[in-house]
Formats: C-alpha cells, sequence, structure tokens
C-alpha cells in the first residue's frame, strides 16, 4: 500500500470518529442543572407561582366540588329511606290483603260449622263444633284490629314518604343546580389547570429532590399553599432603613438573615413559619 493510500485511510478513520462523536453529543445534549443557591432559590419561586396561580383556579370553583359530593351522599340517603318507606308500605298492604283473605275463609268456616251443628248426634260434638266458631269469630276479629292498625301505619307512613320524597326532590333540584354551575366553572377553567399541572410538574424536575420533598411539605401545612414568600418592608425609619419581614408570618427578620436573602448566598427559612424567603420582587426591580 502507498503512503498517500494509508494517509488517505486515516484521514478518513478520522473523518468518521469525529462524525460518530458529533453524533453522539447530539444524541445526549445535556439537560440545564439548576446548581447554584440563587438559581435554585429563583426555580423555587417559578414553581410556587405556577402553583399559586392552579390554587386560584381552585379557589374560583370553591366549595362546590364538595358541595355536590355532599348533596350526591344526601340524595343517595334519602333514596334508600324512602325506597325503606315504601316497602315498608307494601308489606302493610300486603298483610292487610292476606288478612282479608284469612277473614273470608274464617267466615266460610263459620258457615260450616254451623251447618254441621244441625246435625250433631250428641251435645259433645255441638260444643267442639261451638268452640271452632268462637275461634274463628276471634280471627275475624283480630283480623280487622290488625288491618285497622295497618291502616293508621300506612297513612303516617305515606306522610313520611311524602315528606322524604319532596325533600328528595328539592335536593336533585339543588343538585342540579350545582352541577351545571361546577361544570360551566371547569369548562372555563380546565384547559389553564391541566397545563398549569403540567407546567409544575416539569418545574420540579429542575429542582433536586430534597428541595421539592421540602416545599411540598410546606404547601400541604400551609393554608394558603405558599411554600416561598418574599420579604416585605415598613416604612423608612429616621436612618432610612426599613424592617424586612417576613411574608408569611409577618415576623421581622434580623438585618444579617436579610442581607444572605437579598444576595441569594443560602437558602434561608423563617424561624417562625418555616416558610423559604426570596428577595422581594418589587425591591429588585426598583
Amino acid at each position: 500500500m502507498s503512503a498517500t493510500s494509508t494517509k488517505a485511510t486515516k484521514t478518513s478513520k478520522k473523518a468518521t470518529g469525529e462524525k460518530k462523536s458529533t453524533s453522539t453529543a447530539k444524541k445526549t445534549s445535556p439537560v440545564k442543572e439548576v446548581t447554584s443557591i440563587e438559581e435554585k432559590l429563583d426555580a423555587l419561586y417559578n414553581l410556587q407561582k405556577i402553583d399559586s396561580e392552579i390554587d386560584r383556579i381552585r379557589i374560583i370553583r370553591g366549595e362546590l366540588p364538595i358541595e355536590v359530593e355532599d348533596l350526591e351522599d344526601e340524595i343517595a340517603g334519602l333514596e334508600t329511606r324512602t325506597g325503606k318507606i315504601q316497602s315498608e308500605i307494601d308489606e302493610i298492604t300486603e298483610d292487610i290483603s292476606n288478612r282479608k283473605l284469612s277473614s273470608k275463609e274464617s267466615e266460610a268456616a263459620i258457615l260450616k260449622y254451623k251447618e254441621r251443628q244441625n246435625n250433631v248426634r250428641n251435645n259433645r260434638e255441638y260444643e267442639s263444633l261451638s268452640k271452632e266458631i268462637e275461634f274463628q269469630e276471634l280471627e275475624i276479629k283480630l283480623n280487622e284490629k290488625r288491618t285497622k292498625e295497618g291502616k293508621i301505619k300506612i297513612e303516617n307512613k305515606k306522610e313520611l314518604l311524602t315528606e322524604a320524597t319532596e325533600r328528595l326532590d328539592l335536593k336533585k333540584a339543588d343538585l342540579a343546580t350545582k352541577k351545571a354551575e361546577l361544570d360551566s366553572i371547569i369548562s372555563a377553567t380546565q384547559k389553564d389547570e391541566n397545563k398549569l399541572l403540567k407546567a409544575s410538574k416539569e418545574a420540579k424536575k429542575n429542582i433536586e429532590e430534597r428541595l421539592v420533598l421540602a416545599y411540598d411539605r410546606l404547601r400541604d401545612n400551609s393554608k394558603n399553599g405558599l411554600a416561598v414568600v418574599e420579604l416585605i418592608y415598613g416604612n423608612k425609619q429616621r436612618s432610612g432603613h426599613r424592617d424586612a419581614s417576613c411574608g408569611g408570618c409577618f415576623n421581622k427578620i434580623p438585618p444579617q438573615r436579610e442581607l444572605d436573602i437579598v444576595t441569594k448566598k443560602k437558602i434561608i427559612i423563617c424561624e417562625h413559619c418555616g416558610k423559604i424567603l426570596i428577595p422581594s420582587q418589587e425591591e429588585s426591580e426598583d
């Protein structure tokens, strides 16, 4: 092989190697990592803004989802109650019907026993038939008594059923109104909420896990969902200095800690409420 050929081969291999390296570099383009304290604080503040907007949307939705759920539970309870009352009415009605048939059977038996009394051979048979007649008459009286009691029970239960049904109808109408209101709010905000939820998820990917866990814990324990808060400032004193306070609990921040917060050299948490403190955005803009 000539020297020229060998040189060309080496050049070709070198070019191929460079091409592969370039290709590999394209495939594994590094994700930007949030490393400095300032970047971490900025990332947390950005996440807080996104999550606060999600909270705002959910506040607009308000207590409606809970109210709808409570109404659905109440309606289910009323439906069970009305169903039970109706079943009790049906049972009593059936019992009255059965007692009516029983009384007719007793009347037929009495007629049969009376006819047999006309053909008895001795007093013993006559007395035996008389006892049977007396028993059937008692059965008829008992059926009449139970029928009367049953009818009173039915009337009382019908009143309860009417009240429960009216209440059920009102609750169903209330539910329909609240559901329509909730559906309207959801249709107006769901798209934005989904975008924000996705943005929140993406924002968390750029923050180290321990900070995300601390952030989520602070949000869960906060009534207003704030984990990251700005410094707030009072009126100027004669010296020209203004006291800084935590934007979460409004307790004063010592000057040295204020300096650490403003310079973003450390991640500082409020010693009173535990929230992560960042510089005032208004002061930063000024």
